[in-house]
Order: structure tokens, then sequence, then C-alpha cells
């Protein structure tokens, strides 16, 4: 039986229509969501919707490498001004440190003001970000369960304190991929500084390799040989086919492997990404306003650096990236870590990353991007309310603060207390794997669903912990 075009196109027309609506699904931000089923090699990758309607589809994690000190940043404790000089050991529990160098009670080198409708404390460290502060949820109640920073960074970034598992980035980009199919969905930006334990903080765990950052630079050449060196375009497809009629003959010899197909991956979007990362790193477009914002100007290389971080990072935002992580950028002091010489070490990083950082939540939330972008700033843990020998501080992972500005974040808002003296949490306490369930939980992802089967079990980011900050939530 002949059928005519009309007819055709009469019964296909909802085919068509599901073809479109998949697409725009994928645009989106469908999740891709291993089945408890499955396993590595078994093909068990399904697409599903976010388990509810996301307020945010990005994540930009501002990451403070080497603690910043609480008591010298959010955490405004005016006893330590009183107590200045004394004996700890008089006033309260001491516990073993890093060092166990326990000085006298110190008193922070910074005035603390109250700023905005919300009359949140911050450090004289920190004048631009201050100005931010009604955009703003600051958790007071920080605690993490290694001292050290190798532990402390891995449980940061992975939900556990050992070397191997899947950052948090990593789990992002396999739960919910990118929306720019010309670059990566998960991506460091890397300011100079590798942190202690290295860049397994980054890696994909036992996630198909696929899923773990894409480490860029700031400036024009973002990434090593991004630019082809054939001296014809025919010259290099011609090499690429080559490779891939390679990979189809292996993988036909194999089957589908996850290690196979997650270089094929990478391997195809290396090629998509010549023409986007110069497109990216090109600031050429940026008016003369914005680069002096963010600091692009100053004679300053250390904050000139961190500027660009900060406004690639609002450009992968723009450009549907999911999930972009800021390292610290290379300045004389020891990243946050200042076991002496705190004031000018904690200054001399703040001057790098204050006004970069407050020009990012303004660039953002006037170009209406901050209601769908989540910021996060937050380091490993943080410092003790008395010296380290006479003017540092040693680590403390029983209390420290953080904040989260954009998607979904009620903006002005304190949570969570410490003791007088800043040392420990009594009201509050806030998990690593709670953090962890609020930002999946802000790009519409319920943290108990984003598995993956491994060594038999389903392991998923927040472990078998992890609750929602819902307080601090709109």
């Amino acid at each position: 039986m002949t059928m005519t075009r009309r007819e055709a196109l009469t019964l296909t027309k909802n085919g068509f229509g599901g073809l479109a609506l998949m697409s725009l699904l994928g645009t989106f931000g469908c999740s891709r969501i291993k089945s408890p089923l499955s396993g590595p090699g078994l093909g068990g990758n399904t697409m599903k919707l976010p388990d509810y309607a996301p307020k945010a589809r990005s994540i930009i994690f501002l990451y403070m490498d080497g603690g910043v000190s609480q008591v010298d940043s959010f955490d405004y404790k005016p006893r330590l001004e009183k107590e200045n000089g004394q004996n700890p050991y008089d006033k309260f529990k001491v516990e073993a440190t890093q060092f166990n160098n326990i000085g006298t009670i110190l008193k922070s080198p910074w005035n603390f003001k109250q700023y905005g409708e919300s009359g949140m404390w911050v450090s004289d460290l920190f004048p631009h970000i201050a100005t931010c502060v009604d955009d703003i949820a600051l958790v007071r109640s920080m605690v993490s369960d290694f001292p050290e920073h190798t532990n402390a960074n891995y449980f940061l970034h992975t939900g556990h304190g050992l070397q191997g598992r899947p950052s948090m980035g990593a789990w992002v980009n396999y739960g919910l991929g990118s929306d720019n199919q010309d670059l990566p969905g998960y991506v460091v930006l890397d300011g100079g500084l590798i942190p202690p334990g290295g860049l397994d903080n980054f890696k994909a765990g036992f996630l198909p390799a696929n899923y773990q950052a894409s480490i860029l630079k700031p400036g024009n050449v973002a990434i090593p040989n991004v630019k082809p060196l054939e001296s014809s375009s025919a010259i290099q497809q011609s090499k690429l086919a080559l490779i891939g009629q390679m990979d189809q003959s292996l993988v036909g010899k194999i089957g589908n492997e996850d290690e196979v197909e997650a270089a094929i991956d990478n391997y195809e979007l290396a090629f998509r990404m010549q023409a986007s990362v110069p497109e990216l790193t090109d600031f050429s477009g940026e008016t003369e306003l914005t680069k002096k914002m963010y600091g692009l100007d100053s004679s300053d290389h250390h904050l000139a650096g961190y500027a660009a971080q900060c406004l690639m990072a609002r450009r992968l935002v723009e450009r549907g990236v999911r999930f972009i992580e800021l390292t610290c950028p290379s300045v004389e002091a020891d990243r946050w870590d200042q076991h002496s010489g705190l004031k000018d070490g904690h200054e001399r990083n703040a001057h790098a990353v204050d006004q970069a950082v407050a020009a990012l939540l303004k660039d953002l939330k006037g170009r209406g991007l901050l209601e769908t972008t989540l910021v996060v700033f937050a380091g490993e843990f943080g410092r003790t309310p008395f010296a380290q020998g006479k003017d540092g501080r040693d680590h403390n992972p029983s209390a420290f603060s953080i904040w989260l500005a954009g998607a979904g974040v009620r903006g002005g808002t304190i949570y969570g207390t410490t003791d007088e003296y800043g040392y420990r949490v009594i009201d509050k306490p806030t998990t690593i794997h709670d953090l962890h369930a609020t930002m999946l939980h802000l790009l519409g992802v319920d943290h108990e669903h984003l598995t993956f089967r491994f060594s038999g079990r389903d392991i998923r980011l927040t472990d078998v912990h992890g609750h929602v900050i819902k307080d601090i939530l709109i």
C-alpha cells in the first residue's frame, strides 16, 4: 500500500514533537542517573528529570584553600578582645591541635562592623564582600571530621576523608551534565596553587573519567594544545577520522567499556573546545567598567589573576557550565594557612580575592544570573581563637564559617552559633554532608537519589549522612 506525504506526516507528527521535547529537556538539564542494578560497562545510564524544580542551574565554588579564620572574618567575638593575652586553659577545655604549640588567647587584628539591612558583622579583611551581605546566607556553625589539610580537603570535596572518591563537581556533572556540549560540565579554574591532596580533589573517582574536572587557567591560553598544530583543517580531520576508526575497531572487539567510552568522549569534547575555549577566554567584549569592577586593571597580579578567574566563572555560567571551582591565587603567603604571621598572611589572601568575589556577586545579580547561580565561599576548616606561638592560629575543625549566595538562598541570614570564643559550635552544627545535600537540593537533585553502584553498594556524595539546611533557603 502506498502512502501520501501528508499521511506520512500525520502518522509521525507526535514522534517529531517528542524529539523536539527531548532536545528541550536535554538543554534544561536532565539527570544521568546510574541504575542501582548497573555497574561499570553494563550500560545502566538512563535519563531522568531533576527530582524537583531546581533553583540553581550552576554552582560557583570559591575554594578558600587553607582555612580562613572565622574569628577574623565573619564570626565576631568581643570576648577575645577582653581576654587577649590570657591563658586559654583557664577559660575552657583546650583540645590538642595539629602542632600543639598553644599560646595565649589572641584577639582579631581587624575591626568588625555591621553591614546591610541584616546587620551582619564582617571584619575589615573583606570590605568589598561586606557590601553584599544582604545577598549572603552565613553559616557560622560548620564542623569537619579532620584537622589536617589533605584529609579535610578530600572530605570537603568528596564527602570522604580518604583519597579516591568522586569530587562534588564530578557528582554534579554525572547527575546533570552540562548545558553546553562544547564545554565540560565541570571546570576548575587554576589560580596557581594545587591544594594538599592534589588533583584527586577534582577527579571522578569510580565514576567514568569523563565526569572529572577539566582544569583551565585564566588567560589567553586556558588549556594546552587547544589550538591545532596542523597546517590545515583537512589534515586534522584526516587524523581524527583515523583515530575514530581505531576507536570503533577497539570498541567492536571489547564491547562498551566505560574507560574507553570516557576517553572517546573526552577526545570529541577536546575537538569542540578548540572553538569554544578561545572565545571563552577573550575578554575584549567586556566593558572597561566591568573589568575595573573585578580588578583586572590592578597592578597587583594576584588580585588581577583572581579577577580573571571570577570573570571567567561568570562567562562559564553564561555558557551553561554546571559546576565551576576557583582555586586560590599563588600569593607569597601560604594560602589561608597562617600558623604564624596571621595579620600579614590573611591580609594578602583577602586582598587577592575580596574585590573580585564581590564583583562576581554584583555582576551576576545585575545580569539576572544570581537567581539561577549558587555561589559558595568555603575552606576546609577554621582556626583556633588562641595563638599558635605568638602570632598565628592552628587548625580548628570544631567551628568555622562559610557562606552561600544566589539561587534559592535567603540573603541576610545567619545560621548557627559558636561559643563566646568562636572555638566550638553550640547551636545548629552543620556538616560537610549537609552542605553537599543543600547544594544538590538547589540543583533539583535529592542527595539520597544520586547514587552509583560500586564495590557492591549504591554510593552517594553524602554517604549515609546529610540534611538540607532548610533555614537558609527561600
